[in-house]
């Protein structure tokens, strides 16, 4: 499959805005109840206001405001990192967001494509890692410009670790 052109110029830093549908699929999708969450490339706030319908802090940081997510660390009592991470960064952010989260049993879901988990060099991430516990297909494209004319070009899901995850990862699909 080849990738279209979108007609836009690539964002600085993969800055690219979560719409908000796209993160209440993964709170319908049911995730264990967090007390502290972390939105560490938090860009303008947009997915931090969706969070903010769970009943728990949400903290949000980003590069931009001087918060290198490899620095810093995160917020007290964290059990939770939900992110849509730079494209380039992804495999590193999903690391460092599973050590982070492994001495509180927390969980950690990213934004990616669907086809993110195809890789050989990831598969440490997924099939061959205890924490791994579901793959979320979204089933409607994302529209990262809201000015677009085109039809979006790429399938994405929401990936989920889970400390207290036992047995297979499942794939769930969403929304409906």
């Amino acid at each position: 499959m080849s990738q279209r052109d979108s007609g836009f110029e690539r964002k600085e830093r993969d800055l690219y805005e979560t719409p908000e549908w796209v993160t209440m699929a993964l709170l319908d999708a049911g995730m264990r109840p967090p007390s502290v969450v972390w939105e560490p490339a938090s860009g303008s706030g947009k997915m931090v206001r969706a969070l903010g319908i769970l009943d728990a802090e949400i903290v949000g940081s980003d590069i931009h405001e001087g918060q290198d997510f490899f620095s810093t660390e995160p917020p007290c009592g964290c059990d939770a990192i939900i992110t849509n991470p730079p494209y380039g960064q992804a495999a590193d952010f999903i690391q460092r967001s599973i050590a982070l989260m492994q001495p509180s049993f927390g969980q950690v879901a990213m934004l990616l494509r669907t086809d993110f988990d195809h890789a050989r060099t990831r598969g440490n991430l997924f099939a061959g890692h205890t924490a791994f516990s579901r793959k979320l297909v979204l089933t409607k494209r994302i529209r990262w410009f809201e000015d677009s004319t085109g039809s979006p070009s790429f399938n994405h899901a929401w990936f989920i670790w889970d400390w207290k995850h036992q047995g297979a990862p499942t794939l769930a699909y969403g929304p409906q």
